[in-house]
């Protein structure tokens, strides 16, 4: 997903073919263009993800785990989660991808200053550092809200 910006962009630099426009036209000092709606890239290059390094931060943190506590596994809005250190920085832990989930309140507060072992709370997945992060902007919520010109191009999503 582009902003409008974007997509002319791509679109003037005949980087993308376009499928599907909306009916909003807009105006240049000269020139008058309709806005594309569906767009497909002529060419696709993978990023070089080995030169990306995701900013360790609460709400990168949140995305990796999908908003879901990584004890007790269910999905939480971003204001109802917390920054769980699996190994205690008290006890010798580092703020670090590999050493924090996100945890709910009451599996933080349960889990105190303890290892998931010792509070007999097994993670629902090992913390890794991503190599990317999808953009907020395009969550499951934003998908859900597509405009129904994309309806043709996602058909084979569905269940």
């Amino acid at each position: 997903m582009v902003n409008w910006q974007k997509a002319m962009i791509l679109w003037l630099q005949d980087k993308v073919d376009i499928l599907e426009y909306h009916s909003v036209r807009v105006r240049s000092a000269k020139k008058s263009f309709q806005l594309p709606s569906v767009l497909r890239l002529r060419k696709y290059i993978r990023p070089h993800f080995s030169s990306v390094k995701v900013k360790l931060s609460r709400q990168n943190l949140f995305l990796r785990d999908n908003y879901i506590c990584q004890y007790c596994g269910n999905r939480f809005p971003e204001k109802a989660l917390t920054i769980d250190h699996v190994h205690p920085v008290s006890r010798g832990g580092k703020h670090e991808w590999t050493n924090v989930v996100a945890s709910c309140g009451p599996c933080n507060n349960k889990k105190g200053n303890m290892t998931p072992q010792e509070a007999e709370m097994p993670l629902k997945s090992k913390p890794v550092q991503p190599k990317w992060l999808p953009s907020k902007e395009f969550s499951y919520k934003s998908f859900q809200k597509r405009p129904t010109s994309w309806e043709p191009y996602l058909s084979h999503l569905k269940k």
